[in-house]
Parts: C-alpha cells; sequence; structure tokens
C-alpha cells in the first residue's frame, strides 16, 4: 500500500521515494536479492504459442525473466491484451522457493492498492446515484471523527481523501511487520493510529499519498449504505463484471483460496527472505486487502475505462488528473495515469503489499497489462524493471 514518486507510484507508506524502517505487512518493501537456481522456461499462453516458444522468448517473456534473473524476484508473471482483444499469460521464476514448484499461470496474489480504485468505484457510483457529494465535507458523513492536529473533517472533502490531496498522516507508517501478520485491525483502529499525529499538510494545498484517505472513504461507504464495504464492492463490481478470481478476504482469513505463487518478504531490509503468503491483510482495508488475478484487473480496469462502472460524468471526474512530483505520473481519483514510450498514457493504480508488487493498466484503444512480482523491490533497478515490463507489454 505503500506510495513512490517518480517513475512509480508505489503504494506503501514510504513516499517520495524515502526508505523508512521497515514497516507493515500491508505496506512493506522487500528487497529480492537472492540467487535463484531454478528458472521456469519462457511460457507465453495463447493461440500462437507454439510458434512463439519456436521463436524464443518474446519481449515480455525476457522482462519477466530479467526480473527473475537480474533482480532477485522469486517469481514474476503477467497478463497481456492487445487490441484486438488477444489474451496472453506469462511466468517465470518459481511459485515456492522451497519446492520449486511452478508459478500458477495467472495465479493470485494480493493486489495491494489497485483495492483502492475499486474503493474509488464504489463511491463515484454513489456519486452518481445522489447519495455522496465529491465536494461534500467528510464530516457530513462522519460527524466529528475526523479531528486532531491541524485535522478537521469540515475542512477535507470527499474528493481530497480520493485525490490524496486531504494533508491526512498516512497510519501505515506506525506499524511494524510483527505487530500486524497476525492481528486483526478493525478500520477505526486504523483511522485512530492516524489521528494520533498531526496534518501533513492543509486540505487541498498538496498532492500527498496517504492510505488513511481510503479507509475513510471506506467508512463513509458503509455509513451511507448501511452495508460493508466488501458487500458493496462485491455486488457493485466483483459480480457484475464477472471478476471470477478477485475476493475482499473476510475477517481472520489469511490464507489465498485459489493456485497463487508463494509471497516473499525481507524485514528488515538485510535480513533473509520470509514467507509472507499467509497473513491478515485487515490493515489494508479499503486501501489495500483485495486479492485478483493480472487477467482480473485487466478485465476491471479495461471495463472501468470502457464506461461499464460509472456514468459517464463520474468517469471523467475519477479521470481528472493532479501531477505527482515530476516523473509525468499524475492521480485522479483512485486512478492513475502514466506515459508510455510509444506514445499516449495507460490509465491503472498498481499495488503493494508484504510478498507481492502489481503494475499494470490499460489504454483507451482497448490495450491492457498487467505484471506481478512476489516480493517487493527496493532496488532502483528492480523497480524500473517492473514499470518497463509494463511499458514493453503495451507497446509491443
Amino acid at each position: 500500500m505503500r506510495a513512490r514518486t517518480g517513475q512509480n507510484l508505489r503504494s506503501s507508506t514510504r513516499r517520495d521515494g524515502r526508505r523508512r524502517r521497515a514497516v507493515s505487512a500491508a505496506a512493506a518493501m522487500a528487497v529480492g536479492v537472492m540467487t535463484l537456481g531454478v528458472l521456469a522456461p519462457p511460457a507465453a499462453s495463447d493461440s500462437a504459442a507454439p510458434a512463439a516458444a519456436a521463436a524464443g522468448p518474446d519481449a515480455v517473456q525476457r522482462a519477466l525473466n530479467t526480473l527473475v534473473h537480474d533482480d532477485g524476484m522469486p517469481a514474476a508473471l503477467a497478463s497481456v491484451k492487445d487490441r484486438n482483444g488477444r489474451a496472453r499469460t506469462y511466468t517465470a521464476g518459481v511459485g515456492d522457493l522451497t519446492t520449486g514448484s511452478k508459478v500458477p499461470r495467472d495465479g493470485q496474489v494480493r493486489i495491494g492498492s489497485n483495492t483502492k480504485a475499486f474503493t474509488a468505484v464504489v463511491v463515484l457510483q454513489l456519486v452518481g446515484e445522489g447519495k455522496i457529494d465529491l465536494d461534500a465535507f467528510v464530516d457530513t458523513y462522519l460527524p466529528g471523527l475526523v479531528r486532531g492536529e491541524g485535522i478537521d473533517g469540515n475542512r477535507i472533502t470527499v474528493r481530497h481523501l480520493l485525490q490524496h490531496t486531504s494533508g491526512l498522516p498516512d497510519y501505515g507508517v506506525h506499524l511494524d511487520d510483527d505487530e500486524i501478520r497476525n492481528r486483526y485491525f478493525e478500520p477505526r483502529e486504523l483511522l485512530d493510529l492516524a489521528l494520533d499525529h498531526p496534518a501533513d499538510a492543509e486540505p487541498g494545498k498538496t498532492w500527498g499519498y496517504s492510505n488513511t484517505n481510503y479507509v475513510l472513504a471506506g467508512l463513509i461507504v458503509q455509513k451511507v449504505t448501511g452495508r460493508p464495504l466488501a458487500e458493496e464492492m462485491d455486488r457493485r463490481i466483483i459480480q457484475r463484471i464477472g471478476l471470477r478470481h478477485t475476493y475482499f478476504p473476510a475477517p481472520g482469513e489469511m490464507t489465498v483460496r485459489e493456485p497463487h505463487p508463494r509471497g516473499y518478504h525481507r524485514s528488515p531490509e538485510d535480513g533473509p527472505l520470509r514467507d509472507f503468503t499467509e497473513m491478515d491483510p485487515s490493515a489494508g482495508w479499503a486501501a489495500g486487502q483485495l486479492i485478483s488475478t493480472n487477467s482480473d484487473l485487466n478485465r476491471f480496469f479495461t471495463a472501468l475505462l470502457a464506461g461499464r462502472l460509472l456514468p459517464a460524468a463520474q468517469l471523467a471526474e475519477m479521470r481528472t488528473t493532479v501531477p505527482v512530483g515530476t516523473s509525468g505520473l499524475r492521480y485522479g481519483l483512485g486512478l492513475t495515469s502514466r506515459t508510455l514510450s510509444c506514445g499516449g498514457v495507460y490509465w491503472g493504480h498498481g499495488g503493494d503489499i508484504a510478498g507481492y508488487e502489481t503494475r499494470g493498466g490499460v489504454t483507451d484503444d482497448g490495450r491492457a497489462a498487467n505484471v506481478a512480482v512476489t516480493s517487493i523491490p527496493t532496488d532502483e533497478a528492480a523497480v524500473r524493471h517492473v514499470s518497463e515490463a509494463v511499458d514493453t507489454a503495451l507497446c509491443g
């Protein structure tokens, strides 16, 4: 759930590229620097797979191989759809460092802050239904709840939350792995943790990534609908567009339900890799709790950009962006735009949670790609290579 300005929006508690102490199983960094002795055979799956295999690995497969061989990722997975609708899936590395088992094709992973895009869609659907006003103050829906040093819910709007311009401090920097791996957090506990600290900025003055924003957005959804956020997300998005491998883990659910590569994490950063596949993801909640696959993420962002989830007015609001630093990355309402080397931009979000990183998105002409790795890279070369794999998939 961490954030980084620059080449990547890193959904975590480390913002602006500064490295802090290893924090939060829901927002942790990891360095995959071990040497792997096993690399899965090049694997690109579609109707032309035999011919592709005969010709050697294509550019996407080579990009995943680099992430494993050069950057030490235990595994890398990708799902790519071209503008004609042809889909391919890819894997590299191993799904389990202990057994050396194969990476499940299009396996489930924890998608971290991609969850924010789902939460934002639910909020914007409620805006379209006249139940939430983007420019209403948080106190309209949660009266008296948001108070702290320099913090007042009568000055922070729903738009500020979704756009990360609220100035609210991020609760995640105050959590550590050993504290939360096995602990269940109520959303109000996460909010209270943030409110114990002063505001980072005046509302509306500057962009600053904070998971606290989306915890509040989720609480507003629950207040307005009278239903759990997970149920609203499932009914309004997951079931509506047929995301068969996407779900919001239930309270206490620490495992991944379907075939998946195991996720690995270093904490502290110079410590050994630890298997972090099983964990309580509640510290992410509306900001980072979902589990999905690369192909389901492609389906979600494609449906979103095609107008299947939001009315035109709300989709336009979601795509109205502010700059993030000087990198060219821009942030809308739970949606980012990033430039492509072949011209134009792609729309998505991205997410990290201990053990997994996902990056990708879709273009306006129907291309889609998502890449996942099974350890969060901190080495700048590895960070760049994940982004380059997405660019290669969309520009190839």
